[in-house]
């Protein structure tokens, strides 16, 4: 599976599981901290339900990306599929997610110890995922943060707009661009089948990491080489 495929499914799985967490645990974002700090706020006006998941959410996030980090390291010093393993860990930690929101939810109350081990395991699994972004496909657009995307692909379609925009510049307005429908597709899928099966919803996010695992795994034996 190449990169710009993969990008697409994990944009799609971010825009998912954003909206999941957000819908099922008092406004919660996975994939967005800067929407934590402003939920968190208007909790303070119009009441303080989630906040502690939401003050959490940022020193979670730095630690799981600091831990990704060194086990991307430690993995490919052992000449080990380092892409392949870190992606197998986060569709464990969206199981995680699924399993306790699926037998615990749906939270009135998401500052219960099950609705925090959920959004625990939700940040954690979209921590990993923009630090393999940054660190594995470094040229491809982010998978979770469309705000920088949707900046980069407004300044690219003024360039093409204008007839002054390079080769590159389109190649980039196209990935952009697709980056951000993907990502809109999976909060609009999200929004729907929460509505349908709640937390139950999970199990596709589960099925697009296991698949696209599988693939790697796969491509790596029939290569007989291991994939970074």
């Amino acid at each position: 599976m190449n990169s710009s495929v993969m990008t697409r499914l994990l944009s799609f799985n971010a825009g998912f599981v954003d909206t999941v967490g957000f819908l099922g645990l008092q406004g919660l974002f996975t994939a967005h901290v800067t929407g934590n700090f402003v939920t968190l706020a208007a909790g303070f006006v119009y009441g303080a339900n989630g906040t502690i998941g939401k003050v959490l959410a940022l020193p979670q996030f730095i630690v799981a990306v600091g831990a990704v980090r060194l086990l991307d390291t430690t993995l490919t010093a052992r000449r080990l599929p380092t892409l392949t393993i870190l992606l197998g860990l986060e569709a464990v930690l969206l199981a995680i997610f699924l399993l306790v929101g699926a037998a615990y939810g749906p939270f009135p109350n998401s500052d219960v110890l099950p609705a925090l081990a959920a959004g625990f395991a939700g940040v954690t699994a979209m921590a990993a995922q923009n630090a393999m972004q940054r660190v594995h496909f470094p040229g491809e657009p982010p998978t979770a943060i469309m705000t920088n995307n949707t900046t980069q692909a407004v300044l690219d379609g003024v360039d093409l707009l204008r007839g002054i925009a390079t080769s590159e510049v389109h190649s980039r307005f196209a990935r952009t661009s697709r980056s951000i429908l993907w990502f809109a597709g999976g909060c609009g899928a999200a929004a729907l089948l929460y509505y349908l099966v709640q937390f139950f919803s999970l199990l596709l996010s589960v099925a697009i990491l296991t698949s696209i695992v599988v693939a790697r795994a796969r491509n790596s034996g029939e290569n007989g080489t291991h994939l970074s």
